[in-house]
């Protein structure tokens, strides 16, 4: 008699060892899907809004007019908005307090922003980690699954007199889905993650060189402004 060999039915007749394996592996697939859709989707938004601050950054407007708005729309600011009001707000409590030292409104200022870097990079590289251990650790349990269902299926047949291919195929094919499961989980984890590390480090890139431009702007105005007096940075 022909045997089915379909997939569903081979799970169906795996161990429950090797069962509970492909559950496992199609959860962790499951959720790394999800976890790779929001990824996409969350740097695509923090793009978009880096290059609109970006673009109004350097159209001319006033500082104190951008500290303004970012202020205003904290909440649905990005990054390098966020980054540049730390900055701002930094350099005017320091004014305020009648600082006129370059060296110390500057080292405030660069202290603040890289303070809101890093909180921000934190938000940015959230779900990588599971993306890499998706894609190190599912081949593995994958292989588990396959070994103890080879296992499972020879011990089956120690008690059989006559051996044929026909005995032996269905319980090693069995076993050889939770490889197939795990690979499945891995490849796509593997390549996303490898995806959105190369766009976060371009993204790193381009918030660290704002930073280094916003300082040597600042720089210029405490250069041109009095030292006396409470004055802020309005102009480039």
């Amino acid at each position: 008699m022909t045997q089915d060999l379909s997939i569903w039915t081979m799970v169906l007749n795996a161990s429950i060892v090797v069962q509970l394996v492909m559950l496992l592996l199609v959860t962790v697939s499951i959720a790394s899907w999800a976890a790779i859709f929001r990824k996409l989707f969350a740097l695509g938004k923090v793009k978009a809004l880096n290059e609109t601050f970006e673009r109004d950054f350097w159209s001319g407007t006033s500082l104190n007019d951008l500290y303004l708005g970012a202020a205003k729309n904290a909440h649905d600011a990005g990054p390098m908005e966020r980054i540049f009001a730390s900055g701002m707000r930094e350099y005017q409590k320091l004014r305020e307090r009648r600082i006129a030292d370059t060296s110390t409104l500057m080292d405030g200022a660069r202290r603040a922003m890289r303070a809101s870097y890093q909180r921000e990079m934190d938000v940015i590289e959230s779900s990588l980690s599971f993306l890499a251990s998706v894609g190190s650790v599912s081949p593995y349990v994958g292989l588990f699954g396959t070994v103890w269902g080879i296992m499972h299926a020879f011990t089956g047949l120690a008690s059989m007199t006559q051996v044929t291919l026909a005995t032996v195929a269905p319980g090693i094919a069995e076993a050889l889905v939770a490889t197939a499961i795990g690979l499945f989980s891995a490849i796509p984890a593997v390549v996303a993650y490898n995806r959105f590390a190369r766009d976060i480090d371009r993204t790193a890139i381009r918030l660290e060189t704002f930073i280094e431009e916003f300082s040597n702007i600042l720089q210029r105005n405490v250069a041109a402004q009095s030292p006396a007096g409470p004055a802020t940075a309005a102009a480039r």
